[in-house]
């Protein structure tokens, strides 16, 4: 189906950005630098947790592209290499304003929904401009501060795009979304699956942190979109514990039985796919893996120190990009 907008809905457009005060941001956020605060307090779950993340495993589908999305990429049908750029400049966009990893995995989210039901226009500069929509649209739902929408164009964006031409197409995207932007992603679980290895909060921040990392490296890869939210955040954690000293492998046999609606193949099956992402993010400077193995040999109550610059930092635009203004067909 493709993306069309009435002209008169254009006009009903409201002002998404969220409302809450940034000295709300809780603190050991990961940033651009990979730092996390291990001083910071165990995160405690209630006693029905089990139950409230069995339901979200259950509805995350709910919040997925469609069955047959990724076979339309082994097709052809769609491209793979396309959608690798997007995700890639949706990534380095995060780093650059130290946007939270949710928003980055949102973002995605979002155009992989609105990809799986919908056709784009067949030109150079469709993708992009559904990477930008859903890049703010993801920004608006989980961060307190953002750049404009001229701002968030930068890391090497081959064009620029107008406000209005944006915003237009958040709308498409609302409207192709249901307007359900509150999705169920692998970090709905991986706090939680952290708490059953680590219950007493000794080194669950740095699994997280780890979970994070590997999280992320996987969204460009299309493999990953086989696999279920749940699935992805146990297996991540399971990894993790391969990279910190004092904590005991985990094998996906025992991660089933941390709630319901895990399977054992689910997790077996994803594990294996993440190895060779595993190795890749272990060949690269990273100063989280860095980091958190020093940490962890050493002292697992000091705090990480942070070479990561602001995370309002803002930078200039590239005056080389291309401009497109707000009349392109077919939106």
């Amino acid at each position: 189906m493709p993306l069309t907008l009435p002209d008169h809905t254009a006009a009903a457009c409201c002002d998404l950005l969220c409302s809450e005060d940034a000295s709300q941001l809780a603190e050991g956020t990961l940033c651009e630098g990979g730092a996390v605060d291990a001083a910071s307090p165990p995160v405690e779950f209630p006693d029905d947790s089990d139950e409230s993340i069995a339901g979200f495993i259950e509805c995350a589908a709910d919040y997925s592209p469609g069955r047959d999305y990724p076979d339309r990429f082994r097709s052809n049908s769609l491209d793979s290499v396309a959608r690798e750029e997007a995700v890639a400049w949706i990534l380095r966009v995060q780093a650059y304003y130290c946007f939270r990893p949710l928003t980055a995995y949102l973002a995605v989210n979002y155009m992989d929904r609105v990809l799986s039901s919908h056709r784009l226009p067949q030109n150079e500069w469709a993708l992009q401009l559904l990477s930008v929509a859903c890049l703010s649209l993801a920004a608006k739902m989980d961060e307190t501060i953002l750049p404009s929408l001229l701002d968030l164009q930068v890391e090497r964006a081959k064009f620029i795009f107008e406000p209005r031409t944006i915003i237009r197409m958040e709308l498409l995207v609302l409207t192709a979304l249901n307007w359900r932007l509150r999705s169920v992603t692998p970090f709905t679980f991986i706090s939680f699956f952290a708490h059953k290895i680590d219950s007493v909060g000794k080194y669950a921040q740095y699994l997280v942190a780890l979970a994070t990392e590997i999280t992320l490296a996987t969204m460009k890869d299309v493999r990953f979109l086989s696999h279920c939210p749940s699935s992805l955040a146990a297996a991540a954690i399971i990894r993790s514990t391969d990279e910190i000293v004092g904590l005991d492998s985990i094998n996906p046999e025992a991660a089933a039985s941390w709630c319901a609606g895990l399977t054992e193949e689910g997790i077996a099956n994803c594990y294996q796919s993440m190895e060779n992402v595993i190795t890749n993010i272990s060949k690269r400077p990273s100063m989280i893996l860095s980091n958190l193995r020093v940490a962890t040999s050493i002292d697992m109550g000091q705090r990480i120190p942070s070479s990561s610059s602001s995370p309002n930092t803002r930078r200039k635009l590239n005056n080389n990009c291309s401009s497109v203004d707000s009349g392109k067909e077919g939106l």
